[in-house]
């Protein structure tokens, strides 16, 4: 096996990303056998717990209420109703759940203790949960893994250095500090990115740098391609060719062998064929259900008809860590602490983004 590496650097990332395709898939599939079932894909259920409304400017994200989008939001559901969707998804063939809420931050409160009940509620069902909520303090982290949370989603989208051209409400270190106030409790991360946004491969190098060099690595990490949406800041940006895909899936498969390689959004926009090489160069991982969130996905049944004819098969719950137990909220020895955390507001003018805000407004 491969060593696990915390020192790669921009150089060495960009070097593997761009040696010769089949190299680049030799390599990353040598890896990806060394240390996981190539024929076995954890299947994912995302369900957005409430939508819409979101006070961020990320230049990709419809939900952003900045950004004229035309997208349906909702409070936030009720436990009954994600149970019932996670009693759906585990019937097609998922073993995560990962609710997404559209918020800047974690707040203490009914809407978060609440979310607490689903965690505890999917947990029971024998399914792995997931949460991404936004950014959220030690003591938050703690109360999730409480409950039975099995891992935290906290996208660092992109690197450092491009961070600031996509995002102004708030800064890579806060993603950073959230990363770090999980891996405080026994929550597994799952962090990763979006390309496609206008950056360079130099960037796509730095993100995975800084996954990489943490310890341990994410034990997910989600590899994303743009949908542009209307409305957004980013509706007029050509999507990314499946080549890009394959290579940025390889790369981090080679990079992070242990990980999780999560073959995420932008999946409509792939034939079978561009799945099945970005499966041979390490992905294991994908969202099952006719959307992520607000963008469109490949419906189950197409993902099991592919499944069938790769001979591939889903990935059973637990299988790379215990399920976590379950504590009731009676039995809690952890309470609110009512925090009020400052968070980054860097404050500089995307114009991108602003553009897109004034379009809202006129």
């Amino acid at each position: 096996m491969t060593a696990i590496r915390h020192d790669w650097t921009r150089e060495e990332v960009m070097q593997t990303y761009s040696q010769p395709l089949m190299d680049l898939l030799f390599q990353a599939a040598s890896i990806h056998r060394a240390y996981h079932d190539p024929n076995t894909v954890q299947v994912s259920t995302l369900i957005s717990i409430k939508t819409g409304g979101c006070p961020e400017d990320c230049g990709y994200c419809p939900q952003a209420a900045r950004y004229h989008t035309d997208i349906d939001g909702n409070e936030l559901m009720s436990v009954s109703q994600v149970k019932a969707q996670a009693l759906r998804a585990k019937a097609s063939g998922s073993s995560r759940v990962c609710m997404g809420a559209a918020w800047r931050n974690v707040k203490d409160g009914p809407d978060f203790d609440q979310v607490l009940e689903m965690v505890r509620t999917i947990n029971k069902l024998d399914m792995e949960v997931c949460c991404t909520l936004g950014m959220l303090t030690e003591n938050q982290a703690s109360r999730l893994a409480e409950a039975g949370l099995y891992a935290y989603n906290h996208n660092l989208d992109t690197s450092e250095d491009y961070y600031k051209d996509v995002i102004s409400t708030r800064a890579f270190e806060d993603r950073l500090e959230t990363i770090g106030n999980v891996r405080k409790t026994n929550v597994t991360v799952c962090s990763g990115g979006i390309i496609g946004m206008g950056e360079q491969l130099e960037d796509r190098a730095g993100m995975l740098v800084a996954l990489s060099t943490l310890d341990p690595q994410p034990e997910s990490v989600p590899i994303n391609a743009l949908v542009a949406v209307p409305g957004t800041p980013m509706e007029d940006i050509e999507p990314v060719s499946i080549w890009d895909m394959v290579r940025m899936v390889a790369t981090t498969r080679i990079v992070m062998p242990k990980t999780q390689v999560r073959l995420s959004a932008g999946r409509t926009e792939m034939s079978r064929e561009g799945q099945a090489m970005c499966f041979f160069a390490g992905a294991n991982s994908i969202f099952a259900g006719d959307k992520l969130l607000t963008t469109p996905n490949p419906d189950v049944n197409e993902d099991m008809d592919m499944f069938e004819l790769l001979g591939l098969k889903p990935q059973a719950p637990f299988v790379k860590k215990a399920k976590p137990e379950t504590v009731e909220a009676e039995d809690s020895t952890l309470q609110p602490l009512g925090e009020k955390p400052r968070w980054s507001r860097p404050g500089h003018v995307i114009e991108r983004n602003e553009a897109a805000r004034r379009e809202r407004s006129s």
